[in-house]
């Protein structure tokens, strides 16, 4: 089901009101409609399909050599809270006779983000589908990634970041494989 806007404008009118704000003061008259508009964008990930991110940039290519993309922004919202949080993806896989066009793997990272997510699940996400995808031998996910409903409320925690791993297929089997992922996933550029 697509988002209503015109739903949800009320009920954040609604929302500032139980708040104690006053949503006719003059910063706010318009807030409604922005923060519907804002968590419909920031949500748009439910209604989008793998095959229109992908949107057949598939090629083949006979190599077995990892590809690598690493440091590809990603901004989500916490379903606990709906806070953001925000950070970087890295993401590696070895080829089966297939690559993708390298913008995709960005793509395919937005669309799951744009989600009520957890991080945890957000890394499972995209490693299973870049897998399924290619019929990859295997696939390495990390996502590096700061909380603001930890950083915000709660324990206020301003310098934490969560760091979450998928590896799968041959980097789950074979540890040589793993420890070249992790360390070119690591190492910073000079």
């Amino acid at each position: 089901m697509e988002p209503n806007i015109t739903k949800i404008e009320p009920l954040v009118r609604q929302l500032l009101i139980e708040l104690g704000e006053d949503p006719d003061r003059e910063g706010l008259q318009k807030t409604p409609l922005r923060v519907a508009k804002a968590l419909t964008f920031l949500t748009h990930g439910h209604h989008v399909k793998i095959g229109d991110v992908i949107n057949q940039a598939i090629f083949t290519q006979p190599t077995s050599s990892m590809v690598i993309v690493k440091d590809i922004e990603l901004y989500s919202l916490c379903e606990h809270h709906m806070l953001p949080f925000f950070g970087r993806c890295h993401i590696a896989y070895i080829p089966n006779g297939k690559v993708f066009g390298v913008s995709k793997l960005a793509r395919l990272v937005d669309m799951y983000a744009r989600r009520l997510q957890l991080q945890e699940r957000l890394t499972e996400q995209i490693s299973q589908a870049v897998m399924d995808s290619i019929d990859a031998r295997g696939v390495g996910v990390m996502i590096e990634a700061r909380h603001l409903c930890m950083m915000m409320r709660g324990v206020e925690k301003q310098n934490s970041t969560m760091v979450t791993s998928s590896v799968i297929g041959v980097l789950r089997e074979n540890l040589a494989t793993r420890e070249e992922f992790l360390s070119l996933v690591c190492r910073r550029a000079p």
